[in-house]
Formats: structure tokens, C-alpha cells, sequence
């Protein structure tokens, strides 16, 4: 199996982790004679075998990241850890951009007047340098996933 697929796997399993836990909640009280939709003891072991799937993939999906070189000879680990960081550094420039170029209506000259403190155009060639980066770094990521078989 490619890494591209475990990732998709481990997003699915991540789903019905969600939904279980879902029909454990509607299944953990009911009216005093009444009986429950579902058996919460047959939920419970289908929680179980799904948490243990969880893991599984998680794992496998750890070591073949850890061990797994891109071109550039990062790991793919170490890939990911930088793409984390970039989208923190775009979301923070994009924030600064908008915070920045906002324009304030004033009604009349009496009024406080509020100015940007940083150079809009400057930042914003930032944002795109970083951007692109990402998009870059993402791009090959997603290629390697595509390439490379999960670990045992």
C-alpha cells in the first residue's frame, strides 16, 4: 500500500472513530424500560477494533515517514514539520496584511485616524514568497506519498 493510500485509510478510520463515538452517546441512556437502538457492549468492541486500526496506521504511517528521504534529503518527518511551520508564517502575514490595509471611515476630522505601521506592499511579497513555498514543499510531499509503500 502507498502512503498516499494509508493517509486516505487513516482519515476514514478517523471518520468512523467519530460516528462511533456518536452512537455510543445516543446509546448510553435511555428511558427507564425502554431498550437502547443499538447493543453499547457491540459499540464498544467495534471501538476498540477501530482505535487498534487507528494505531496501527498511525505507526506505520510514522515509520515510513521518519525513515522515508524526499529529493532535497529531508525526511519526510522533518518535510512536515517545516510545512506546519509555513502555514502558521502565512496565516500570520495574511492576518497582518488584512489587519494593515484595512480602511476605516472617518466622518469628519475630529475623528481618530488610524495608520498602517508596517509596508503593505512588503509583506504581501512575503506572503506570496511563502506561499509559494508551501505550495512547493506540499506538492512534494504529496508526490512521495505517492511513491513510497508503507512500512511494516
Amino acid at each position: 500500500m502507498k502512503l498516499a493510500e494509508a493517509l486516505v485509510q487513516r482519515a476514514d478510520v478517523k471518520r468512523r472513530l467519530t460516528e462511533i463515538q456518536n452512537r455510543l452517546v445516543q446509546n448510553a441512556r435511555v428511558q427507564d424500560g425502554e431498550q437502547p437502538h443499538e447493543n453499547p457492549a457491540g459499540i464498544l468492541r467495534e471501538l476498540a477494533d477501530a482505535l487498534n486500526e487507528y494505531r496501527v496506521l498511525i505507526q506505520r504511517i510514522n515509520r515510513t515517514n521518519a525513515a522515508t528521504r524526499m529529493a532535497d534529503g529531508r525526511t519526510i518527518t522533518d518535510a512536515i514539520a517545516d510545512r506546519d511551520v509555513l502555514i502558521i508564517e502565512q496565516r500570520a502575514l495574511d492576518a497582518l496584511v488584512k489587519a494593515a490595509q484595512q480602511v476605516d471611515f472617518r466622518y469628519s476630522r475630529t475623528e481618530i485616524k488610524f495608520v498602517a505601521t508596517v509596508n503593505v506592499a512588503e509583506q504581501r511579497r512575503n506572503l506570496d514568497a511563502v506561499s509559494r513555498t508551501l505550495r512547493e514543499l506540499d506538492l512534494a510531499i504529496q508526490r512521495v506519498n505517492w511513491e513510497v509503500d508503507v512500512l511494516d
